[in-house]
Order: C-alpha cells, then structure tokens, then sequence
C-alpha cells in the first residue's frame, strides 16, 4: 500500500509518502487511520481530529467506512476550500 499526506498531515508526520504492507485485519479506512494514528507522536498529531481529515483511495474521494487492501494508494489531507 502506498500512503500519501499531504500539508499539515505531511508536517506533523514528517514524511510526504510512504509504502507498507497492510497489517492483518484492517479492511476499512477508519482502521488504517486507527492503526497509523498509533504509530507515534507524528501520526497521533496528526491524526487527532479526524473530521479533519480527508481521504482518497486510488485518488477517488471516500468516507471512512470505505474498503482497503494491499496494492491501495491512499491518501490523507486537510479539507480542500476554495476562494
């Protein structure tokens, strides 16, 4: 799976992308981002306040209770306001 953050989830994180294997048991999007906001400080902070939070699978907007699997792009960024 290739992971994508993007603004302040990059900054808090720390890194722009990264690649991992799915861990056992993760099929949807809240348990991946339950699974990463475990993973430290970075991504605790960064994923604190979920509502804002946005995510994107195979670059297709979806909720949180949208399907996950190996081979997935996802990526995570701030709601997007235009002006």
């Amino acid at each position: 799976m290739k992971l994508l953050y993007f603004a302040w989830i990059r900054a808090r994180i720390g890194i722009p992308e990264e690649d991992l294997s799915l861990p056992a048991g993760i099929v949807r999007v809240d348990q991946l981002v339950d699974w990463l906001a475990s993973r430290g400080p970075g991504y605790a902070a960064a994923l604190a306040e979920r509502g804002s939070v946005r995510v994107a699978v195979n670059q297709e907007h979806v909720g949180l209770d949208h399907p996950v699997r190996d081979g997935d792009e996802v990526a995570l960024f701030p709601p997007v306001t235009g002006g």
